[in-house]
């Protein structure tokens, strides 16, 4: 961690933000789950909020960690209830994030990639190409954002629902980006996180065999 820069909690699952409330903020280990209880369960983005934290650690918090998530450019809603957010990742590069609506269930599908390399030739991305990976923060990010348009929406529309699957589906190929993907997957499966069995995230690839083989291992 570099002096006076501030960590973005969405990108640290439950060991790493253990870890780092300990050797940043000298605190034990409940104090991570709390945070990830605030951060998941309940759509925090303010440490103020987070009233069952002590003040003065909330006061430490917000001089080394954040919580940053991607700005909405654009809104395309169905008259299905499907839901298509255009992302900013950053100044020039942007993702797209997709909620579809099913009677029995309510599935992101997410961005693991600005662009792709693989080339596929029935996928739009491919014609833009690979720009860069995205970092865990960014891909949980997605979903962080999507279940606060959604709440809200769900409190002014009935016809909103809650997230119950994610797919890696989006734009690029997760298993060029290994390395925070999985990662992120951790923090969809935790019971602190967004609690969703395994059955619930999906991860579709063009088949990178060697990457297969050790997400079986781990």
């Amino acid at each position: 961690m570099v002096a006076g820069e501030r960590v973005n909690l969405l990108g640290l699952p439950r060991a790493q933000l253990e870890a780092f409330v300990a050797q940043h903020l000298d605190a034990k280990p409940f104090r991570a789950r709390q945070l990830m209880k605030w951060i998941y369960r309940r759509g925090a983005a303010d440490f103020s909020a987070m009233s069952d934290l002590a003040k003065g650690f909330r006061a430490q918090l917000g001089e080394v960690a954040e919580i940053t998530v991607p700005q909405i450019v654009t809104e395309q809603v169905s008259s299905d209830g499907t839901r298509k957010w255009m992302l900013r990742m950053d100044q020039v590069q942007g993702i797209e994030t997709v909620y579809i609506p099913e009677p029995d269930r309510g599935t992101l599908c997410i961005s693991s990639q600005v662009g792709c390399a693989m080339d596929c030739t029935f996928c739009a991305t491919a014609q833009q190409g690979f720009n860069r990976n995205l970092s865990v923060a960014e891909i949980v990010g997605q979903v962080w954002l999507a279940q606060r348009e959604l709440s809200a929406s769900r409190a002014a529309d009935s016809g909103g629902r809650a997230i119950t699957n994610i797919v890696f589906m989006g734009m690029g190929e997760p298993l060029a980006n290994y390395r925070n993907v999985v990662p992120a997957m951790r923090i969809f499966m935790d019971d602190l996180g967004y609690d969703l069995s395994r059955r619930r995230v999906t991860l579709s690839t063009s088949g990178l065999v060697p990457q297969i083989y050790k997400l079986a291992e781990e």
